[in-house]
C-alpha cells in the first residue's frame, strides 16, 4: 500500500503545535478587541482578476491558480488585503468610516519551502481604512508591537521605511510605474546593483545615482535623526521630502505614545507588493532572518476595485514565523498558557457497570466549565492512573462502588499526590479550589 504524505510545502500541526498556533490567534483576537478591530471572514478562493489586480509580478507568479468547473480563473488567496478591499468597495461601501477590520486564516503561495517559509501558512491581518492621518499609521505599528509582546516574544525590532521616498525620486526622474515596481522588487530582495542598473538605463539625471547610493546607506535607531537626514539628502526631490516629513510625523507620534518600541529607519527599505504608497514596516527577532510581520499604507487600492477613494493602512503577521520565534526563544509554556488556569480531569469508573455514572459526572463537570476526559480504553485502575500521569493529567475523579453508595467520589491530585473523598454535587467546586 502507498504511503501517503502531505503535499510539498504543506504540513500537519500536532497537538502542541496546534496549541501554540491557537495561542497566537487568541492573542491576536484580544489585541483586535482592545484596539476596536472587528473580525471578518473572507473566502480562501477568490477570482484571479481580484487577487492579481495589484499584487505585483512576484506574487502573481506564486499563486495557486486554477479553473473552476465553470471555466472561471480562480486562485487561493496569497494575502488578505485584496479580499478586504473588495468587501469595503462593495458590501461595506456605505458604512461609516473608519473601518477597523481583523482577519485570521491560511494563506497560499507557491514558494520554495524552507525554514519559516511554507506554501500554506497562517496570518493575522489588521486593516484600518478611511484615514490618511499619521496617527492611523502609528496605530498599526503600535498594534503590532502589542501583539508581539502579548504572544510572549522578546527582543523583537521594527524596520521602517517610506515608499514615497523612493517613488518620489523615480517619478521625478520620469521612470514609468512598471519599471518603478521592478526596481522596488529588486531592492526588496537587496539586489541593489541590479536595481541601480535598471534606473541608470532609463537615462536619469547626473545627481540621481549618487543620491540613490547614499540613500541606501541611511539607516539607524535614532529614527527622527535618520528621517531628517533623508529630508536633507533629497531636498531636490519635492515628493520625497514630503514623504520623509510624513515619516517623521508618524515616528514622533509613536515615540510620544510612551510604548517601548525598538525601531530602525532604513531609507533604502522596499517591499515587493505594488500597492504600497506610504510608510512600510517589518518586524524581526534576532537570529531569524525572516520578517515576522509586515505592512504599510496603501491609499489607492479600494478605488481599483470600484470603491470610493479610501486611504488605508494595514499589517499582516506570520503566525508560523511567530511560532518559530517563540520556540527559538524557548518561551516557557507557562508564559504561553498564563490565561489558562483550568485543570485537565480524567474520570475513571472502577467497574464497567459504573460507566453510566462516569458519563453523568463527566457531563456535570463539563457543564461547570471543567475540561474532562473519560477513560474509554477499559484499563484497570493502575494502568489508567499510569497513563494519566504520563499525559500530565492534573486530577483524576474515581467512580467507585463504595463511595457511590454515599453519593461521593474520590478526587486524586496527581501533581501533589494527595486524594480526598467529595460529594458528587461538590466535585466541580473542589476541583476549582
Amino acid at each position: 500500500m502507498a504511503e501517503f504524505k502531505t503535499v510539498r510545502g504543506m504540513r500537519d500541526f500536532l497537538p502542541e503545535e496546534a496549541k501554540l498556533l491557537r495561542h497566537i490567534e487568541d492573542r491576536a483576537r484580544e489585541v483586535a478587541r482592545l484596539h476596536g478591530y472587528r473580525e471578518i471572514v473572507t473566502p480562501v478562493v477568490e477570482p484571479y482578476e481580484l487577487l492579481s489586480a495589484k499584487a505585483g509580478e512576484e506574487v502573481k507568479s506564486r499563486m495557486f491558480l486554477f479553473k473552476d468547473l465553470g471555466g472561471r480563473d480562480v486562485a487561493l488567496r496569497p494575502e488578505f488585503t485584496a479580499s478586504v478591499a473588495r468587501l469595503v468597495a462593495t458590501t461595506l461601501r456605505n458604512e461609516p468610516r473608519p473601518f477597523r477590520l481583523f482577519s485570521v486564516g491560511s494563506i497560499y503561495r507557491y514558494d520554495e519551502p524552507q525554514r519559516g517559509r511554507y506554501r500554506e501558512f497562517w496570518q493575522t491581518n489588521y486593516e484600518l481604512m478611511g484615514s490618511s492621518r499619521p496617527e492611523a499609521d502609528a496605530e498599526i505599528l503600535l498594534l503590532t508591537n502589542s501583539l508581539m509582546k502579548a504572544a510572549g516574544l522578546k527582543k523583537f525590532a521594527f524596520k521602517i521605511g517610506h515608499v514615497g521616498v523612493l517613488r518620489g525620486i523615480l517619478t521625478q526622474e520620469k521612470l514609468v510605474d512598471k519599471v518603478q515596481s521592478t526596481v522596488m522588487q529588486l531592492m526588496d530582495k537587496k539586489q541593489y546593483e541590479d536595481a541601480f542598473r535598471l534606473v541608470e538605463s532609463a537615462g536619469v539625471s547626473e545627481t540621481c545615482m549618487p543620491t540613490l547610493r547614499k540613500m541606501i546607506d541611511l539607516k539607524g535607531r535614532n529614527v527622527l535623526d535618520v528621517a531628517n537626514r533623508v529630508t536633507d539628502l533629497l531636498k531636490d526631490y519635492e515628493k520625497s521630502v514630503e514623504a520623509a516629513k510624513n515619516l517623521s510625523e508618524i515616528l514622533s507620534l509613536v515615540l510620544e505614545s510612551n510604548a517601548e518600541v525598538d525601531m530602525t529607519v532604513d531609507a533604502g527599505f522596499a517591499r515587493g507588493l505594488e500597492y504600497y504608497t506610504g510608510i512600510i514596516l517589518e518586524v524581526y527577532v534576532p537570529d531569524l532572518d525572516i520578517a515576522l510581520g509586515g505592512g504599510g499604507r496603501y491609499d489607492r487600492l479600494i478605488e481599483l476595485f470600484g470603491g470610493d477613494a479610501t486611504p488605508a493602512v494595514g499589517v499582516a503577521h506570520g503566525v508560523d514565523r511567530m511560532m518559530l520565534a517563540l520556540q527559538q526563544q524557548n518561551t516557557p509554556q507557562k508564559t504561553l498558557q498564563e490565561t489558562e488556569e483550568e485543570r485537565t480531569v480524567l474520570v475513571i469508573p472502577v467497574k464497567e457497570q459504573l460507566r453510566g455514572e462516569a458519563l453523568r459526572v463527566s457531563h456535570m463537570l463539563r457543564n461547570s466549565g471543567t475540561p474532562v476526559e473519560l477513560e474509554v480504553m477499559g484499563r484497570k485502575m493502575t494502568k489508567a492512573l499510569e497513563d494519566a500521569d504520563r499525559r500530565k493529567i492534573s486530577h483524576v475523579v474515581i467512580i467507585g462502588e463504595r463511595e457511590l453508595k454515599e453519593k461521593k467520589v474520590v478526587i486524586r491530585n496527581l501533581t501533589k499526590r494527595v486524594q480526598s473523598i467529595v460529594k458528587i454535587e461538590d466535585v466541580a467546586e473542589a476541583l476549582k479550589s
